[in-house]
């Protein structure tokens, strides 16, 4: 039987990275993201199928009817401010879909993983999951939440052939990241390999960015049998960062 796999934020960056590592594991992969086209263009590519969603809108997802054998929770957005100056609106919109959202496609898609007796659940957590920075207080709270979510979910599951894991990257190369380092290096007035290693990899052990591909290894290794005893963990990849 094909296992059918669903990545939000599935059509770029990370998700988009897992969910072409899910389809050459043999996955029937559906590919959920707000921007239509891409995540019909990767779907197409892949062979999977495209869910065009805002799951920021979570009341729309109280009744959704979520039926699949593994849940990647990828999508997210960033905002930075000093808690003082945060507009509540952001703080909101980061908590909705970055744990509201993970907490009811969990919901949804449970009743049909215990009726399979076989489930996996992947929460794209952070390095911020484990650890703070200032001027990030919505992503961390939402990410330290996640992990909550994440460990309770394994805990429920156990007994039903459901795992529940997080995994924590550090800083990620993708689109939104690279505009961040341009950003920065003109910014600063430095290059762009001085402001990888001197500013975002400060409390890095291994001064590169972390590979899309390689977090989709770590996903792909989650999601398989061989992983039925892992579950309520946290895997870092931040090259040592939470080491410190």
């Amino acid at each position: 039987m094909t296992r059918r796999a669903i990545v939000t934020g599935g059509a770029s960056g990370i998700g988009a990275a897992v969910a072409r590592r899910l389809a050459a594991d043999g996955m029937h992969v559906v590919v959920a993201d707000r921007d239509a086209d891409a995540a019909q263009s990767l779907a197409s590519e892949l062979g999977g199928e495209a869910w065009t969603v805002d799951l920021s809108d979570t009341a729309a997802l109280e009744d959704a009817d979520v039926d699949c054998d593994v849940l990647v929770n990828n999508a997210g957005v960033q905002r930075v401010a000093a808690v003082h100056e945060f507009v509540p609106d952001d703080f909101r919109l980061i908590h909705r879909l970055m744990l509201e959202a993970p907490f009811l496609l969990a919901r949804a898609a449970l009743p049909h993983m215990y009726a399979r007796g076989w489930g996996r659940i992947i929460n794209v957590s952070s390095a911020h999951g484990l650890r703070a920075s200032a001027f990030k207080s919505a992503y961390v709270s939402a990410k330290h939440g996640l992990e909550g979510l994440s460990k309770v979910i394994a805990l429920e599951g156990a007994e039903q052939g459901v795992t529940s894991n997080c995994v924590n990257p550090g800083y990620v190369r993708t689109p939104l990241v690279e505009k961040q380092i341009a950003d920065q290096a003109k910014t600063h007035g430095i290059g762009e390999d001085e402001v990888i290693e001197k500013i975002m990899l400060t409390r890095s052990a291994v001064k590169r960015l972390v590979e899309p591909e390689e977090v989709a290894a770590l996903v792909s290794f989650l999601t398989s049998d061989d992983a039925g005893m892992v579950t309520g963990t946290s895997y870092t990849m931040d090259g040592g960062w939470t080491a410190q």
